[in-house]
C-alpha cells in the first residue's frame, strides 16, 4: 500500500474490509466521514499523519471560549491571581492579605472549599443554575455564542490552578465534588452542541506543575499536593495525560486547545495524548483538531498565536486566541474592553491571512456575562449575519490585503481597528469570487491598489457588487476602471448608505480568479540575520553539496551574502554568493533536522516562502517540508542551522538586510 493510500484512504479501505465494523468502531453501513490513518501509535511519524486542520475547521473562522473558574471569585488583577497572591509584596498579595488574610492561613483552596473573608462574607466558587435560583444559564451562554456567529465554542476546562471543571475521577478538586456541584463541561458541551456549534475544550494544566505554584509552600496532604502541582514529576506527568483522557473520553471534544509549557511534559505523555485522541476520533468517525503554542508541531496539529497573528499569509492553517479585554482573561472588577471594531477587524484580518480566531470572554463568578461583553459579541454576530459569505467557508487569496494599518506581526500584538483605506481579501473555495473587505466606508470611489493593471488581468471580471445591508442582497457597481495605479470602483454614494463595521465588495469572475503577479523578486545581495542570536546565515564558503548551513558573526565575507531569486508561486530560492548553491531542507521533516545547501534543481525542498511577522522579521518556510529555518538556539559562530515546526520562538525569526 502506498503512503498516500495509507494516509488518505485507509479508513475507507477498512470499511470495505469490514475491519472497522468488526472492531466495534462503526455500525454496519455507516460511511466513513474522515480522512487519515485508521489508527495511530504514540510516535511522531504516526501522529504527524493526522490531518491538522479539517475542512470544517477552515470553514468555521470564529470561535468563543471563556476563562471562568475559581480565579474569577477574587475578581482582582487577572487569572494569575492564584499564583501571584503568594508573591510577597505583589498587588495580589497585598490585596489578599487585606481582604482575606495572609495566604499561609487563608490559602487559595479556600476559594474552592469556601471560607469567610475578613468582612465576614462567605467566599466560594459556587455558581448556581438559573433554574435553581442562580444566575448561570449554560443555554443562554450558548445562544449568545451562536448569535455572535461562533461556529465552535467551549470552556477553559482547567487552568493553571489545577481545578477541573468536569466530573473527574483522577482529580478530586473538581466542580462536581466541590463548589458548584455541577459538571460544568457537560453542561456547556450539551448546550453548545444543541445550537449546532462544534465543542472546544481548553486545558492549561501543563504549567500547573511546571512553575505556576512555585511560591506555594510544601503541602501537608497528597490531595493538596495534587492541587498545587507538588506530586513529583512522574505522578504529575501521568495526571496530566489522565486528565486529558478523561475529557476526551467523557465529552468527545471537536477541538482540544492547549496552553504553553508542553515541552516540560514528558514527550512520551504528549504522544500518548495525541494517539489516544486521534484513535478516539476514528471511533467517533469525525475530524478533530489539536492546537499548540509549543511542544507539538504543525504536521498533525494547529499552531496558535496568543493575542496576535502573522503580519502576512501564514501556511499551514493556523489559529489565534485573543481576549475581549487587554487587562485580564478572566473577569475582574473594573475590567475594560477593546472596541467592537478592534475585535471585528482583527477577525477579518486573521481570516484573510489563512487563520481562525478564538475569542475569549470573561464571565463573572456567579455566571453572569457582563453587558459590555454581550454588546461586542452581538456586534460581531450582526456583521457576520449580514456579510458572513465573505468570511465563512472562504480561503485566503494570493495576498491578504493592503492599507496603512499593520495588524498582527507575532504573538502579543494589540488588536487594532482599521481605516477606510485598509482592505482585506478572501475568496470562495471554488476560486471564482474575490471579496474585498474595506474597514470603513471609502467614499465615492474605492481604489484597490493591489488590482492594478501591472499585476492582474481583469478581463474575465463579470460583475462587481456591494454586499447590501441585508444578508443575500447586493448593489451592482458597474462603474469601474483599471490602470497601473489600481482598480477604481464607483461606490453608490460619498457617505455610507448603511451602518456596518466594514464593507464588502464582491468581484465575480467567469472562471478562476486570475493569477496575481507577485512582482519582481528581491534583487541584490543581502544578509539573513537570526533575531534570537544576532548571527547571520553562513554557507561556509566553497564546500560540497549537502554541507550544513551555519551561523556566523557579521563580516564582509561573501559566504554571508545571499540573493532571493523568484521561484514562482510566492516562493524564492536562496542563493549563496560564494558557491552559488541554494538553501535546501533535504526533505527531512523532523524537528531539529539540519538545513543544508545544494546545487539548484528546482525541487520544493529548495524553495522558501518569506512569512512576514512585522517589524522587518520573517519566518522562512520551506515548501517541501513546511518547517522553518531555526537557529537551534545556537549563539556561537559555527552553530548549525536547523529546521523546526513553526512556533513563536525568535530562534525561527530572521531579518533580511541589503549588503
Amino acid at each position: 500500500m502506498s503512503s498516500s493510500t495509507s494516509r488518505f484512504n485507509r479508513r475507507r479501505l477498512l470499511m470495505a474490509a469490514g475491519t472497522a465494523t468488526a472492531a466495534g468502531l462503526l455500525r454496519p453501513g455507516i460511511v466513513l466521514a474522515t480522512e487519515g490513518p485508521s489508527s495511530y501509535t504514540p510516535s511522531w511519524p504516526s501522529v504527524d499523519l493526522h490531518p491538522p486542520a479539517p475542512e470544517w475547521f477552515q470553514d468555521a473562522k470564529f470561535g468563543i471560549y471563556f476563562h471562568w473558574g475559581v480565579f474569577s471569585v477574587p475578581a482582582f488583577a487577572n487569572e494569575w491571581y492564584p499564583r501571584n497572591m503568594y508573591a510577597g509584596g505583589s498587588n495580589e498579595n497585598r490585596h489578599h492579605i487585606a481582604t482575606y488574610g495572609d495566604p499561609s492561613v487563608w490559602p487559595y483552596h479556600n476559594f474552592i472549599n469556601g471560607a469567610r473573608d475578613k468582612a465576614g462574607n462567605w467566599v466560594q466558587f459556587a455558581p448556581k443554575l438559573r433554574s435553581a435560583g442562580g444566575n448561570f444559564d449554560p443555554g443562554e451562554w450558548a445562544q449568545l455564542f451562536a448569535d455572535a456567529g461562533a461556529k465552535f465554542a467551549g470552556p477553559v476546562a482547567e487552568h493553571h490552578d489545577g481545578y477541573s471543571m468536569w466530573n473527574s475521577g483522577v482529580n478530586e478538586w473538581n466542580s462536581v465534588r466541590t463548589g458548584p456541584g455541577l459538571d460544568l463541561v457537560r453542561l456547556h458541551a450539551d448546550a453548545i452542541r444543541a445550537r449546532g456549534m462544534k465543542f472546544l475544550v481548553s486545558l492549561h494544566h501543563a504549567y500547573n506543575f511546571t512553575g505556576y505554584y512555585e511560591r506555594v509552600p510544601a503541602q501537608s496532604t497528597a490531595s493538596l499536593r495534587k492541587l498545587y502541582g507538588q506530586l513529583g514529576a512522574a505522578a504529575q506527568n501521568q495526571l496530566w495525560v489522565d486528565k486529558l483522557k478523561e475529557v476526551i473520553d467523557g465529552y468527545q471534544p471537536d477541538i482540544v486547545w492547549q496552553d504553553f509549557n508542553l515541552p516540560r511534559v514528558d514527550e512520551a505523555r504528549r504522544l500518548e495524548f495525541l494517539a489516544h485522541y486521534f484513535n478516539r476520533a476514528v471511533a467517533w468517525n469525525k475530524d478533530v483538531v489539536t492546537t499548540y503554542k509549543d511542544g507539538l508541531n504543525n504536521r498533525g496539529s494547529v499552531f496558535d498565536f496568543e493575542r496576535g497573528g502573522p503580519a502576512g499569509i501564514q501556511n499551514p492553517f493556523w489559529l489565534t486566541d485573543d481576549s475581549i479585554s487587554s487587562s485580564s482573561w478572566c473577569y475582574t472588577n473594573g475590567i475594560g474592553y477593546y472596541s467592537l471594531n478592534a475585535m471585528l477587524h482583527s477577525l477579518i484580518d486573521r481570516v484573510s491571512k489563512n487563520g481562525n480566531m478564538l475569542l475569549n470572554i470573561a464571565p463573572m463568578a456567579d455566571g453572569t456575562i457582563p453587558s459590555g461583553q454581550r454588546t461586542i459579541l452581538l456586534g460581531i454576530g450582526d456583521y457576520l449575519k449580514r456579510f458572513g459569505e465573505s468570511v465563512y467557508a472562504t480561503r485566503a487569496w494570493a495576498v491578504y490585503g493592503e492599507g496603512p494599518t499593520q495588524m498582527g506581526g507575532g504573538s502579543f500584538v494589540t488588536p487594532r481597528a482599521g481605516t477606510n483605506r485598509d482592505i482585506r481579501f478572501t475568496r470562495n473555495k471554488s476560486n471564482t469570487v474575490l471579496y474585498a473587505t474595506v474597514m470603513g466606508w471609502p467614499g465615492s470611489t474605492l481604489s484597490i491598489t493591489t488590482l492594478n493593471s501591472n499585476r492582474i488581468n481583469l478581463s474575465s471580471l463579470t460583475s462587481v457588487q456591494l454586499l447590501d445591508a441585508t444578508a443575500g442582497t447586493y448593489v451592482n457597481l458597474p462603474g469601474r476602471s483599471q490602470n497601473s495605479s489600481g482598480l477604481q470602483i464607483t461606490m453608490p454614494s460619498a457617505s455610507a448608505p448603511f451602518s456596518a463595521g466594514a464593507y464588502v465588495v464582491k468581484l465575480t469572475f467567469s472562471g478562476q480568479i486570475p493569477s496575481l503577479d507577485s512582482g519582481p523578486a528581491p534583487t541584490g545581495w543581502a544578509r539573513i540575520t537570526n533575531v534570537a542570536s544576532g548571527l547571520v546565515l553562513d554557507s561556509g564558503g566553497n564546500v560540497g553539496s549537502g554541507s550544513v548551513l551555519k551561523l556566523w558573526t557579521v563580516d564582509s565575507s561573501t559566504n554571508l551574502q545571499w540573493q532571493l531569486v523568484d521561484a514562482g508561486g510566492g516562493y524564492v530560492r536562496i542563493v549563496n554568493r560564494t558557491n552559488g548553491m541554494v538553501a535546501d531542507s533535504g526533505g527531512n521533516t523532523a524537528n531539529g533536522a539540519n538545513a543544508i545547501q545544494a546545487a539548484w534543481n528546482g525541487g520544493n525542498n529548495q524553495q522558501w516562502r518569506l512569512a512576514g511577522l512585522g517589524n522587518g522579521r520573517y519566518n522562512i518556510v520551506n515548501r517541501g517540508t513546511g518547517t522553518v529555518l531555526d537557529s537551534g538556539g545556537g549563539t556561537t559562530a559555527g552553530s548549525t542551522v536547523k529546521l523546526w515546526a513553526l512556533n513563536a520562538s525568535t530562534n525561527t525569526q530572521w531579518t533580511i538586510t541589503a549588503v
